[in-house]
């Protein structure tokens, strides 16, 4: 879809288009099943929040009265970091989690103007991710000798039935923005399309496995060419 809305550009009189760079909070979230709730597909209770930035470039056009599309690529880096847990008298347990994915975006959008220049924003599309790495890594302290030893989960490598994850992720995005003259404000959510899980069923456990990737994010950019 992209491919062929840039080779479309050139075929087509567009009055108003534009190339700029964005840059913002990207929030990714990895609901999954909990591994007590065997037969429920719809409890995705086991959460995953993770906190990064995404930056990128879009190319916007408005093609007729308002409606346009805006397409680009961005670069999202995420993690997050828990305290330390007590597992047991002997024991106390932190996790890190470390994620980087690459995006093709493709949003449909609609500008409403409401003064010389300025306009708000609604949009929808889809978006194609293409994971980097996620990397969960568990820190086990001795608490009586204070040693500590580390076990690093790459999880879109580990043979792990139930903490293997495809790399692959499709989502489709809602979310509303401010234009003013070459500078954006946009911010949406994300709705992940696909199961992440590699297995759909988990060896020697009967419960359906399911989950879903899905992402806020809030971006700011400017545009660095704008043709009004």
């Amino acid at each position: 879809m992209t491919l062929l809305l840039a080779l479309n550009i050139y075929a087509v009189d567009i009055p108003k288009q534009g190339f700029g760079l964005q840059i913002g909070f990207a929030q990714p979230i990895l609901r999954q099943n909990d591994a007590s709730m065997r037969y429920s597909k719809d409890s995705l209770v086991n959460i995953t929040r993770l906190n990064g930035f995404k930056i990128g470039l879009t190319y916007d056009a408005s093609y007729i009265a308002g409606f346009g599309s805006s397409i680009g690529i961005n670069y999202t880096f995420a993690g997050n970091s828990t305290k330390w847990e007590q597992k047991n008298i002997s024991f106390s347990e932190r996790t890190q989690t470390i994620y980087n994915e690459l995006e093709v975006f493709v949003d449909w959008q609609y500008k409403f103007e409401v003064a010389k220049e300025t306009y708000l924003i609604a949009y929808t599309g889809p978006s194609i991710q293409c994971g980097l790495s996620f990397n969960r890594t568990s820190y086990m302290r001795n608490e009586v000798t204070d040693d500590i030893s580390v076990t690093k989960t790459p999880r879109y490598t580990t043979e792990t039935a139930d903490e293997a994850l495809k790399r692959i992720n499709v989502t489709w995005g809602i979310g509303a923005g401010f234009q003013y003259q070459r500078y954006f404000l946009r911010g949406g959510y994300e709705f992940g399309l696909i199961n992440p899980y590699k297995n759909q069923k988990f060896e020697g456990l009967d419960r359906y496995t399911r989950g879903r990737l899905d992402q806020w994010t809030i971006k700011i950019g400017m545009y660095l060419w704008y043709n009004d």
